[in-house]
This record gives C-alpha cells, sequence and structure tokens, in this order.
C-alpha cells in the first residue's frame, strides 16, 4: 500500500483512532485503552510523540525502516511521513501518546525553543531508549498533561501545557545525554570513522570535484542524521563537526605548504576551495598568519 493519509490536526488524528479531543491544539492518548489502531503510513502536521511500553514490530519512518522496541520514544515534527503499509493492525497496543500543533507554541517560551530539541529531526534508528527510572518520569509527564486537558480551558491552559510539555523535553535532551555516555565505546568508534572518513576524503579526487566536506557527507557515510552526528560529535570531543572539519582541511593546507611546491591557488583548487583567497582567509583566522607567511616560517 502506498497510500498516505494527511493529518492536518490533532482531531484528525483523533478521529482515525475514535477518540475524543478535548483541546483542538493538543492531545494526549494513553494506547491502552484503544482495541487496536489500524495500519497506515501518514504524514504528520503536527508535533507527535510516541512512546511505547511494548514491542510494535517494524514501522516506516520516512524512508527507513524502524524497529519498534519496548521502552523507545519516538519524536515527529510537522511535515514528517512515518507508519506500517501493510493494511494490519496493532491489537491491544500499550503506550502514550503526545500530539501538540505549533499553533499551540505561539506566545510561550516554548516556541522559541523547539529548534533546539534536535532529535525532532534524528533518524528513527536513533530513538530515545529509556531505562525503568526515566519511563517513570516521562510517563508522569503524560499524565500531567493529559490531567490538564481534562480541566476546563481557561486563559492559563496554553501556558500550563505548554510548560509540561517543555519539561518533558527538557527530561528527553538529559536522557539523550545519558545515552550518548552509555553508548560511549560506539561513540568512539563513530569518532575514528569521521577521522577516517575525513583523511580518506582529502587524500581522494572528491574535493576537486565535490568542494569541501560537509557534516551531512560525513552523517551519512556512519548512517547517522547530521542533527545526532553533530550532537554525538559535540558531547564527545567538545567542538561542533563543522570545527572537526574545518581543523582537519587547515591541517591539511598546512601539509601541502609544508611537503609540496603547489601555488595557493592549486592548493585551494586540490582541496575544494571556489576561490584561493576563501582559503588565505580561512587559514589567517584560525592559524593567525597567511599560508605564504606559514610556508616561509616552515622552511
Amino acid at each position: 500500500m502506498d497510500e498516505i493519509i494527511k493529518l492536518e490536526n490533532v482531531q484528525d488524528y483523533n478521529k482515525i483512532l475514535g477518540v475524543e479531543t478535548l483541546h483542538p491544539l493538543v492531545s494526549v492518548l494513553d494506547m491502552s485503552t484503544l482495541k487496536s489502531i489500524p495500519h497506515c503510513r501518514k504524514e504528520f502536521g503536527f508535533y507527535c510523540i510516541f512512546f511505547k511500553e511494548l514491542e510494535c514490530g517494524t514501522i516506516l519512518y520516512g524512508r527507513s525502516k524502524y524497529d519498534y522496541q519496548e521502552g523507545t520514544m519516538l519524536f515527529i515534527s510537522p511535515g514528517q511521513i512515518a507508519g506500517v503499509d501493510d493494511g494490519g493492525e496493532t491489537l491491544n497496543p500499550k503506550g502514550m501518546v503526545l500530539m501538540f500543533h505549533q499553533d499551540l507554541l505561539f506566545g510561550t517560551p516554548l516556541a522559541h525553543r523547539m529548534k533546539d530539541y534536535s532529535f525532532f529531526s534524528y533518524s528513527s534508528n536513533e530513538a530515545l531508549h529509556m531505562s525503568e527510572r526515566e519511563k517513570q518520569i516521562i510517563l508522569n509527564c503524560f499524565r500531567e498533561i493529559r490531567a490538564e486537558l481534562e480541566h476546563a480551558i481557561d486563559k492559563h491552559t496554553k501556558q500550563i501545557v505548554a510548560s509540561y510539555i517543555e519539561t518533558m523535553l527538557n527530561h528527553c535532551v538529559r536522557f539523550y545525554e545519558r545515552q550518548f555516555v552509555t553508548r560511549e565505546i560506539t561513540n568512539h568508534s563513530v569518532i575514528d570513522k569521521f577521522e577516517n572518513i575525513l583523511a580518506n576524503y582529502f587524500n581522494s579526487e572528491l574535493p576537486k570535484t565535490e568542494g569541501l566536506p560537509t557534516v551531512q557527507f560525513c552523517a551519512d557515510k556512519v548512517c547517522l542524521s547530521p542533527n545526532y552526528f553533530g550532537d554525538l560529535i559535540k558531547k564527545e570531543t567538545g567542538k561542533t563537526a563543522s570545527e572537526h572539519i574545518q581543523l582537519a582541511v587547515i591541517n591539511k593546507i598546512k601539509e601541502l605548504l609544508t611537503e609540496t611546491d603547489k601555488t595557493i591557488s592549486e592548493i585551494a583548487y586540490d582541496l575544494g576551495f571556489n576561490y584561493p583567497h576563501h582559503l588565505s582567509r580561512s587559514f589567517k583566522k584560525i592559524v593567525g598568519m597567511t599560508p605564504g607567511e606559514f610556508r616561509l616560517k616552515a622552511v
């Protein structure tokens, strides 16, 4: 089945699931209250956070397959597509879903912070896997939001619900950081691969045809999304992925300045700079001297 159902708002999803809409812009659903969930691929027009307490098999998340294991969270932002397209249904589901439209956030501090929660654009294989204690914290956040929605809507509802959502997201930031730490061996492997990718890139003809390497290029090589890759590198090394790439470029320039007789223009071409003065400007900004001055000093 290739059909994708467009969900413009929270009510659209509630209607598919056959549940009451308590607020037009936000909804919390306890999936254990449903007999089944019909399988279909959905394009979400709002933010959606899924927490599954039971293993639910494989779903499609964008163009990737995602193994929805027990105790995992999946974050979906407006415009993303997710679901199962086998025409079946999930019986006796267990877990929680939080849906909220971005219109809910306007006029709240969270509206300006949403861009900081980079896990909404993580790839499917980078879901949040939680400990038992972390699960209880998240479940309590769901309950707090649900309790507020069961209260009559008034002028305070928007700010209170947004603050609860922000609290949940801040917990998820903390839990993701813990996940980075507990996967330290894997993370170091990624860093080693990152260094090899950059070394191999500059030792190939790719710079001449593709230009300077990008975070997207490196992330693709280690099968991670750019945001997750960038967060991992920053957490492990203290430097951003872009800073690592920039440092690799500078080191390669130094190598070519000291070990070859190539001109600045030739080096710029070899490394993928559009113009020689771009190389010179970047080099002086970081090293504190021009490439020519560095070459003379190194002799």
